[in-house]
């Protein structure tokens, strides 16, 4: 019975993130069909931003009408609207309509929204519903999320990239008495990958119905599960600490020199937690909006098969980063500011090849390749630690710094994604090229 409700658990966290985890991880291949180009990214993070309407919905449904809302219901409508959007997305995610006077992508935008709105919608969801399982098993749902992002990039890396390679096509003109050779113009021809990506898309809806299975199983298992001694004492132990706390705080016997180290250690911790939320703002605010923006820009450069293994190899970084978080803890301050600080470094290295478009550093040296691929690597990895632990670190401070701090995530995305649209597509400040016709100056 343990390992069929942890078999459920984790697939039903799969079904958490794997839609948006497996968008970004496709992009390499979509941004050479869709006409955005090199765009796309920017587009796509401002969509996701959107769909936190979802979340928004459900907590106001939480504080206005409680106990109202049923959650299992909310479950099986986000999951079931997950899988239908795959599956149209497998159809129509080449559609476009003229909006402007421009091709769009109207359909892949849309059906982008609506499996952002899921993944956004779980985060709110999911969990309080594990929360009816013992806490083995919510352990458990959070290797699954974690799956949510691993296996959508062992799926793309084994799907390969298109490659591309130039070609020489010629051109006749329609002069005929135009003298020489007809001339040749050097075109980009993209071979095709492994599997299609209407293929990757349908993966992701047979992903999504198999955390909707899991999640009907789930809420078929009986309710009969009793906390045991070992929840009831550190409750019990937690409980009378905090009488004991609160007795010595209302204590008027408290000498004069406990007062001042104890306003001293207060205003330690105020400093502290002002570091700890502008960790997370900035965090955030650069992971999920100013670099998604601009890997486009930051790799296509060095070619197709960097710009897949950046986006494939940065998506395993994630749930590869939260493990070692798991067993390999570290709650200094010092420390998260030193990784997270590392962490901008190579953010930086990115956000500088992106500006360099389309004649960034090494663009035709192997190593130059291998250096913006870990860099982004690196750079997922590292920031997805602070994440963690930073959480971490909140959750046992208090409910309310843990409330704060997904306010400060989502107030940093939100930032960081609206900062980025206008330079990528009013300003155009970061220029997009072409492998066979860009002439770069040595």
């Amino acid at each position: 019975m343990n390992l069929y409700l942890h078999t459920l658990a984790c697939a039903f966290g799969l079904g958490s993130w794997v839609s948006i985890n497996g968008l970004w991880v496709e992009l390499p291949l979509i941004v050479n069909v869709l006409p955005e180009k090199w765009d796309l990214p920017s587009y796509l993070t401002v969509i996701i931003q959107l769909a936190n309407l979802g979340p928004l919905l459900v907590t106001l449904s939480h504080k206005f009408c409680p106990g109202r809302l049923r959650e299992n219901l909310v479950i099986y409508a986000v999951l079931s609207i997950g899988i239908v959007a795959c599956v149209l997305l497998a159809f129509f995610w080449k559609f476009t309509t003229v909006f402007l006077g421009q091709p769009r992508s109207t359909a892949f935008f849309i059906l982008t929204f609506f499996l952002a709105l899921v993944d956004c919608t779980s985060s709110v969801t999911f969990l309080p519903f594990m929360m009816q399982l013992p806490a083995k098993y919510i352990t458990t749902y959070f290797i699954g999320e974690g799956l949510s992002g691993l296996v959508p990039g062992l799926v793309a890396l084994a799907q390969g990239v298109g490659m591309s390679k130039c070609v020489n096509v010629s051109y006749v003109s329609n002069n005929l008495t135009e003298p020489g050779h007809p001339p040749f113009i050097v075109e980009t021809h993209y071979l095709p990958p492994n599997f299609s990506t209407e293929i990757f898309f349908s993966f992701l809806a047979v992903m999504t119905a198999v955390s909707l299975g899991a999640f009907f199983m789930l809420n078929r298992v009986p309710r009969t599960f009793e906390l045991s001694t070992e929840n009831l004492v550190p409750d019990a132990v937690a409980t009378v600490c905090k009488s004991l706390e609160s007795s010595a705080e209302a204590n008027p016997c408290t000498n004069g020199e406990e007062n001042v180290g104890k306003k001293a250690v207060i205003l330690e911790s105020g400093y502290q937690l002002a570091f700890i939320y502008l960790m997370v703002v900035w965090v955030n605010g650069a992971t999920n909006g100013l670099l998604p923006s601009v890997q486009s820009f930051s790799c296509m450069p060095y070619g197709n098969m960097a710009y897949h293994l950046s986006a494939a190899l940065s998506s395993v970084a994630n749930p590869v980063a939260c493990i070692i978080a798991m067993f390999f803890p570290k709650r200094s301050l010092v420390f998260l500011g030193v990784l997270c600080v590392l962490g901008s470094v190579f953010g930086g290295y990115n956000m500088a090849m992106a500006a360099m478009s389309p004649c960034p550093l090494l663009q035709d040296a192997p190593l130059g390749d291998a250096i913006i691929v870990l860099s982004w690597v690196f750079f997922t990895g590292l920031m997805c630690y602070v994440k963690v632990m930073v959480g971490v670190i909140l959750r046992d401070r208090s409910h309310s710094a843990l409330v704060w701090c997904g306010a400060a995530a989502q107030a940093g995305s939100l930032l960081g994604s609206f900062i980025m649209f206008p330079l990528v597509n009013i300003f155009h400040l970061f220029q997009s090229g072409d492998i066979c016709n860009t002439e770069c100056p040595l």
